[in-house]
């Protein structure tokens, strides 16, 4: 092995799977060895080390603690796009509507680069207007995306999933050094914040409440028990009378009895499941 080229053994790998399940409540599956690899080899030779073991006793040590972050950073890093899943837009554009006239808050709860939040942002503003009162929240465990969100600059290929009448009126086209990218207009961007959140591990009591928590495509890659904990961690921030919504390969049945399905990926508390 060199440190251009480093491999890792299968004692390694199981070190690293316990430390990120740990940190992240992600269970990184035996076949995702050569995903590791690819990520984290350039920390190897960012800092000279000779192997995966002296990588990860480094982390371990901990003296590293922006390392560690770097670390959860590059292995919990999803691939999200505008308008993914598009009937939950659907709906939310209803929910928004039934509440007009008060104040509306809704929760990105891994919104990895922002393209969810932004989204969000875009239905909030065309159902309620901008000058109604109104807020998105996007959080997430890795700074690296939330940096990226925080700007709201995106390749233009990104934009294949929004509507053109959105394009033109929610992003700026950009040009000469810019070309070939867009930038989420100002206005937009003053309605979304970001904050980062490890919701295995919440402390958050300034989050407040809300209408609409999204928690999608993310469960995916937790265990039973983690799915437990992080929606009875997020559950204290949702309105009595709000809606929890999952991505459409996820499932709370058995995993929460706070909440039942109002209809597949939408679920309320049993009160108001009506």
């Amino acid at each position: 092995m060199s440190i251009d080229n480093p491999d890792i053994s299968n004692k390694e790998f199981a070190l690293f799977q316990r430390l990120i399940y740990r940190l992240a409540g992600i269970n990184l599956a035996d076949s995702k060895k050569v995903l590791l690899v690819g990520r984290l080899s350039r920390r190897l030779r960012h800092y000279g080390l000779n192997s995966f073991g002296d990588y990860y006793r480094m982390l371990a040590s901990g003296e590293h603690a922006l390392e560690l972050q770097m670390m959860v950073d590059l292995l919990t890093t999803n691939e999200t796009y505008f308008f993914r899943e598009p009937a939950h837009f659907d709906l939310l554009r209803d929910i928004a509507a039934s509440r007009r006239g008060s104040h509306f808050r809704i929760w990105s709860g891994a919104s990895s680069s922002g393209e969810e939040a932004y989204t969000m942002a875009m239905v909030l503003a065309e159902t309620l207007g901008m000058r109604a009162s109104w807020e998105v929240v996007g959080s997430d465990i890795s700074m690296t995306v939330l940096e990226r969100a925080e700007i709201g600059h995106y390749p233009m290929e990104r934009a294949s999933g929004i509507p053109p009448e959105l394009l033109r009126k929610y992003c700026l086209k950009g040009v000469r050094e810019q070309a070939g990218t867009l930038l989420i207009n100002p206005q937009l961007r003053e309605r979304v914040s970001f904050r980062q959140l490890n919701l295995i591990a919440l402390e958050a009591r300034d989050l407040g409440e809300f209408d609409v928590i999204f928690l999608r495509n993310v469960m995916i890659y937790f265990d039973n028990d983690t799915k437990r904990k992080v929606v009875a961690n997020m559950l204290p921030h949702l309105r009595d009378d709000g809606y929890f919504v999952v991505g459409h390969s996820e499932t709370l049945n058995g995993l929460c009895d706070d909440l039942v399905a109002v209809r597949p990926t939408l679920y309320r508390r049993p009160a108001y499941a009506r």
